[in-house]
């Protein structure tokens, strides 16, 4: 593993030139059509006739040379067979390429001789040369400002703030899709694969550095070298969040990983007593993952367990309760001055006020932005809680409509923490929730589809703040 070069790391995540090395007629032109949205020059390499019309139907410069391309070339997309892989490498040496991604696969991942010996020679190769390799078996970057993709649904134009680093295509794709809706957009992602050369502590260096950056995600099925990755996520941690999913911490997964990316397994508890010892974040899916990157954005920093929840009927408020408590988090009591202040205008016919507040209909329900400024005000209190709904079901959308505008508004008033729990049940509640959710997340409160979600995101976070707080 190389060390990390970072003037060659920035050409690849913000090139203005970049070649597509072997994308053909029978590929359909993937990369090149990925390419469409880019802000900078692209050019193609290619050596079929019949490939090389379709490719200068589509507009794209066409070089049967990597070498003749004009100028410096920053990033290297490869998309070749296997055995093209070394001549391929050698010419992005001697062009003074800034990286390569090599997308081809068939590698030590196949448990082949032939693909291990392939593998193994562009391994030296890029050692000899200090040359950074992306992959191979990979998606490459992605970097949406300049609309750098990794496939052609990925969005390009806009960018957030979250850095994401994985081994997985497959994950760094679905991320994309998948968070996007949920106002999570990523600043730069990279799916590196088998990791032959750079891997995940050389792109954790990298995002570290980046100010665009402001927290880190992780896919990983091994690292090549842990000692190093571990001493470089004790350093990043302590500048940046690090979130990371870790992938094949059961037999069968390390078997699966193994043919995947040729990672090798670790065991499940030695790897979380290490990742929680450097003070990253441990998450078990897609979805936790989603979860926990959204509260660490949208929420401020806070080292308080005590929740007040508002908003439920009488059954959602026994389960919440169960849950936060279950997690380790606490729904206290609130103040006297909180209860005398409910007691002059609660109604306790169909409803409660002794925290969660069951303000499901009628009366109090109408109150409920004032009932959040009060936990907002409540000594007791350290986190705010909204038990929401979508659909008509028991519930007009004007409802929905008074709970955003109570609690943005109590929001702007607060530094505590304030989120909100938006389940649906149906296709029509679920296409109402993602247009609502901006609506909350634009005024700092996350919105999350389950109260099992909402708490284990709080309980990463919560644990997070915390670590940094003890150094």
């Amino acid at each position: 593993m190389l060390e990390t070069d970072f003037s060659r790391l920035r050409r690849a995540f913000n090139p203005e030139i970049v070649a597509v090395v072997g994308d053909s007629k029978s590929g359909g032109f993937h990369w090149l059509k990925n390419l469409s949205t880019f802000q900078g020059k692209v050019y193609s390499v290619q050596v079929n006739p019949e490939s090389i019309e379709g490719i200068r139907a589509l507009g794209i410069e066409n070089y049967t040379s990597l070498l003749d391309i004009p100028g410096l070339v920053d990033y290297v997309i490869v998309n070749t067979p296997r055995a093209l892989a070394p001549q391929i490498l050698a010419d992005c040496i001697a062009k003074g390429a800034g990286a390569v991604h090599f997308f081809t696969s068939g590698f030590a991942e196949t448990a082949e001789e032939e693909g291990t010996r392939l593998e193994q020679a562009l391994t030296d190769l890029a050692e000899r040369a200090r040359f950074p390799i992306i992959g191979p078996n990979c998606r490459g970057i992605f970097t949406p400002k300049i609309g750098l993709r990794q496939i052609s649904e990925q969005y390009s134009g806009v960018c957030g703030s979250i850095g994401l680093i994985t081994q997985s295509g497959g994950h760094a794709m679905n991320f994309s899709r998948e968070a996007y809706p949920q106002g999570l957009l990523l600043n730069k992602s990279v799916s590196y694969g088998n990791g032959i050369v750079l891997d995940a502590s050389n792109f954790l260096e990298y995002f570290a550095r980046d100010p665009e950056i402001k927290v880190i995600a992780m896919y990983l099925e091994g690292v090549r070298n842990g000692r190093r990755f571990f001493k470089v996520l004790r350093e990043v941690v302590a500048k940046k969040p690090v979130v990371i999913w870790k992938g094949g911490i059961t037999a069968d997964g390390g078997r699966a990983i193994a043919s995947h990316t040729g990672s090798l397994a670790v065991p499940a508890v030695i790897w979380q007593s290490l990742v929680k010892q450097c003070g990253a974040i441990p998450v078990a899916g897609m979805e936790e993952l989603i979860d926990t990157l959204k509260a660490l954005l949208f929420l401020p920093e806070f080292t308080g367990d005590r929740v007040g929840v508002a908003g439920g009927a009488g059954g959602q408020s026994i389960a919440i309760t169960d849950i936060l408590a279950g997690s380790g988090l606490r729904v206290p009591p609130l103040s006297k001055e909180s209860y005398d202040e409910l007691a002059t205008f609660f109604s306790l016919v169909g409803g409660s006020y002794r925290n969660p507040l069951d303000t499901d209909v009628g009366r109090n329900r109408r109150e409920l932005a004032r009932i959040f400024e009060i936990l907002a005000c409540d000594a007791n209190i350290d986190i705010l809680m909204l038990l929401s709904r979508t659909g008509t079901f028991m519930f007009a959308k004007e409802v929905l409509e008074a709970d955003i505008k109570a609690v943005l508004n109590v929001r702007q008033k607060t530094a505590k923490p304030v989120l909100a729990v938006l389940p649906y049940t149906t296709p029509e509640e679920m296409a109402e929730a993602r247009d609502t959710l901006p609506r909350f997340q634009e005024g700092g409160v996350p919105v999350f589809p389950t109260m099992e979600r909402a708490v284990r995101a709080l309980e990463n976070v919560l644990d997070f703040h915390r670590w940094r707080q003890s150094l």
